[in-house]
């Protein structure tokens, strides 16, 4: 079928001149991007063409913290996958919902009571969503049981992950990347103990390679296969295999894990890795720590929820949000933001909580909505930016940190931002340039994403928002130009 073609009206030339007279005269009326500058800076555009990757793979926005128009909008509107950059929206939104002093709760409860030592029937741990349960803040709970009486435990311990749901967002997940054992890629759960790590310490002459356990974890053994090859220790990692496990099949068997592959000679690291079923780590770090401190057990461990009969016996509270969203920035930490995200869910003002995850989209949805940021394009999946999906434009992420500049929680949001040349993931970058000690720039690096996002002060003292990504196959190469702009913001070269 043949389509018709009708050639547009356009006004006559007069008219047009009016028309373009009367936008002239509501130049403060018109939206600020239009009086920002769109092409990137001479230094940028510079950088750009030294590295193969096009200006139009980055979307940036520079704007004045206390409000009022950008000075370059490059592609600004433009939703782009923003890797741990991600992060800044749901810590400042955690800290404005819950508040800096907002706590976790891990508690121990029982529903009989203990005679003289004894203690015969079930232990209850129940899990509170604390993102830095730690195997040494375990210790603390275990010992303030030993204090009440506690010694021999005849029963079972019964895990309650009940407070985010999903209870096991990791059963069935899909691998995100081909290193599912490696820290950043753990998926929290509401009970979620030394972010079920257990650390191997390999040390390797010429003609030995020695491991050593660093985690008290009992019932525990760990059996060598490693060989030598000729890598750098720098390449470690490069033969590294899947340790397999061989469980035990009863309470007082041992369980195995065999270490594959190859190891550099003169070569010492410590290595911690996710690779052990949950339960199991708990109850192998319970065992160990218990007996540590004279204590007897007999059973295991068992998913279950705590009974309404039940009293708590010890508790023992998280550090305050504010100290959590330290971690969380200056070390670009997944699994805390991930833990963080599924509280602003579950923490959210409709109970019961279904699903974790889609409450805390709402709620986030709905603060920017009270914000007048408007979420079109926004894509949320677990707010750590560990995601192939996320997507913020580079717009959006200004007007956040333009409400981070005015909350009153701007000390505590600002200070959890890496500074330039000093710390964090930014301690390496910027040293010796104007942005050096001036920019609070959180990071984001993914297989084809390389991001910044924080605030810069320039020579003169003025504050500005700088938010940059770039979404290329090569975009590491182009990671430079990040660093650039940043300083050119810094130099106040506009």
């Amino acid at each position: 079928m043949r389509l018709s073609y009708t050639r547009p009206l356009l006004p006559k030339p007069s008219i047009l001149l009016s028309l373009l007279s009367l936008l002239a005269s509501m130049g403060s009326l018109l939206p600020a991007l239009a009086n920002a500058q769109s092409n990137l800076p001479p230094s940028v555009e510079a950088v750009f063409s030294q590295t193969g990757v096009p200006q139009q793979a980055m979307s940036a926005i520079v704007i004045p913290a206390s409000g009022g128009q950008p000075v370059l909008a490059h592609l600004s509107e433009r939703p782009m996958n923003p890797a741990s950059t991600m992060k800044l929206l749901t810590t400042l939104i955690a800290l404005e919902e819950l508040g800096p002093t907002f706590r976790w709760k891990t508690q121990i409860l029982t529903d009989k009571p203990v005679k003289k030592d004894s203690y015969t029937g079930n232990l209850y741990l129940r899990g509170g969503g604390d993102p830095n349960l730690t195997l040494e803040k375990l210790g603390s709970m275990l010992r303030a049981l030993r204090q009440q009486g506690f010694r021999k435990i005849r029963g079972d311990i019964i895990l309650d992950r009940s407070y985010l749901q999903p209870e096991r967002p990791d059963v069935g997940a899909p691998n995100f990347d081909e290193y599912p054992d490696a820290y950043y890629n753990v998926i929290p759960d509401a009970l979620l103990v030394n972010n079920n790590l257990m650390n191997l310490g390999i040390d390797a002459g010429t003609d030995k390679i020695n491991v050593r356990l660093g985690t008290p974890l009992d019932k525990l053994k760990v059996t060598s296969h490693l060989h030598f090859n000729d890598l750098p220790c720098s390449a470690w990692e490069k033969e590294w295999l899947p340790p397999a496990i061989d469980y035990a099949t009863t309470p007082a068997g041992m369980t195995e894990v065999t270490l594959n592959g190859g190891f550099p000679r003169r070569c010492k690291i410590n290595n911690s890795i996710n690779i052990l079923d949950r339960n199991h780590y708990i109850a192998y770090a319970i065992r160990a720590l218990w007996q540590e401190m004279g204590g007897s057990w007999q059973g295991e461990v068992h998913d279950g929820k705590v009974p309404a009969n039940a009293v708590v016996v010890v508790e023992r509270t998280s550090e305050t949000l504010a100290d959590i969203i330290r971690i969380i920035n200056k070390q670009s930490d997944n699994t805390m933001a991930r833990m963080l995200f599924m509280t602003l869910g579950t923490e959210s003002a409709n109970k019961p909580v279904s699903n974790s995850l889609e409450a805390a989209n709402t709620r986030i949805r709905q603060w920017l909505g009270k914000q007048n940021i408007n979420d079109a394009g926004l894509v949320l999946e677990n707010g750590s930016g560990l995601s192939r999906i996320e997507r913020i434009s580079p717009q959006q992420m200004a007007g956040i940190l333009q409400v981070g500049a005015r909350s009153n929680w701007n000390a505590e949001f600002s200070s959890s931002m890496p500074v330039a040349s000093l710390d964090g993931t930014m301690r390496r970058r910027l040293k010796g340039s104007p942005a050096e000690l001036r920019a609070r720039i959180k990071t984001g690096t993914l297989k084809d994403v390389v991001a910044i996002a924080g605030y810069v002060r320039d020579i003169n003292d003025q504050q500005w928002i700088v938010v940059a990504t770039i979404n290329h196959e090569d975009s590491i190469k182009a990671k430079s130009a990040l660093d650039e702009l940043i300083s050119w913001v810094a130099a106040g070269r506009r």
